[in-house]
């Protein structure tokens, strides 16, 4: 690479590696924010096990066993 070509500002340099640190981190701040969210809305929401005494180790039939609580 010639010497003139070069830039601290370029793509290549600090400037492209504080755009990819900040796009990495909006991406994570984005992604935290939406788990609190999930988390938060679904914090209270209990369910009940019906009969739990005939709930079979492998059966597609144990998604009927949970009642909702509310």
């Amino acid at each position: 690479m010639e010497e003139r070509k070069r830039s601290v500002l370029s793509v290549d340099g600090a400037g492209g590696f504080l755009v990819a640190v900040l796009l990495l981190l909006s991406i994570l701040a984005f992604l935290v924010y939406n788990a609190a969210v999930v988390q938060s809305a679904n914090a209270e929401n209990f369910y009940d096990i019906k009969d739990p005494k005939s709930i079979q180790m492998i059966s597609t039939d144990n998604s009927k066993h949970l009642v909702d609580a509310k």
